[in-house]
């Protein structure tokens, strides 16, 4: 899955739906571009921003939040890494498999 994908996936599962676009950004000083949906919310970068993985691990509930802590350790441990030193796109794959939507083909 490309970044994007797994962005889109996360967001929808938190809620934040919408037809996502990639837009330049508001100010349009540096040139960036990114997704909005159509009420202009940016798509959060889920695979490479911590915070936005934090606030997406809030929407499981107790079983939810276990299985995912146990795919996290399944990830982080095929790196030769701690699950507390977890990177946002390991934690994006973690979620993405705990609710089922994972995808390993790359696109």
């Amino acid at each position: 899955m490309t970044d994007e994908q797994i962005n889109i996936v996360i967001a929808e599962a938190c809620g934040i739906h919408g037809a996502w676009e990639k837009k330049i950004t508001p100010c349009g000083c540096d040139g960036q571009w990114d997704y909005f949906n159509l009420q202009g919310n940016r798509l959060p970068d889920y695979c490479n921003d911590l915070n936005a993985m934090h606030e997406a691990e809030k929407i499981f509930d107790h079983a939810l939040y276990c299985r995912y802590i146990n795919e996290l350790c399944d990830i982080t441990i095929k790196g030769n890494n701690s699950m507390y030193m977890a990177t946002a796109v390991q934690r994006a794959e973690a979620f993405l498999k705990t609710i089922g939507k994972w995808n390993s083909d790359k696109i």
